[in-house]
């Protein structure tokens, strides 16, 4: 009976950073898909696959980081900061896209899977990049 009471002893700290979490990717959501022209999730519903796959790429290049912050963060301050900083990371991420392919929106718009590809990726690589540099 002592081994379950111990390993739930820790259960209030993983309910205080999953709901921390899950807020921190709420908010990227919120902001994201304010951030676009596009109506993301009306897309995805449509079928889009462009829309799809960024949408996806912005959310695991989110939640990488997010993910590294929480295994090694000493506090929700920690998690709350740097989980920011994630999140500023991907919302400017998606400015570079923007400005490197004119049309870009119109392209997601549109179905254009090599673009998607490319923002998803591009999200993706700055969201491992995010979560090795939170680390160290």
């Amino acid at each position: 009976m002592d081994l379950i009471a111990g390993s739930f002893s820790t259960f209030p700290s993983f309910v205080a950073y999953f709901l921390s979490g899950g807020f921190l990717l709420t908010a990227f959501v919120l902001l994201y898909v304010y951030s676009t022209p596009y109506p993301e999730f009306a897309l995805i519903r449509s079928g889009n696959t462009a829309a799809a796959l960024v949408m996806g790429g912005a959310l695991l290049g989110f939640v990488i980081p997010l993910s590294s912050v929480i295994a090694n963060s000493g506090s929700l301050v920690d998690l709350l900061l740097w989980g920011g900083i994630a999140l500023i990371i991907q919302l400017l991420g998606l400015w570079i896209a923007k400005r490197v392919i004119p049309g870009l929106s119109d392209a997601i718009r549109a179905g254009t899977i090599s673009d998607a590809i490319f923002v998803a990726s591009l999200s993706l690589a700055l969201g491992i990049l995010d979560a090795a540099c939170m680390v160290g």
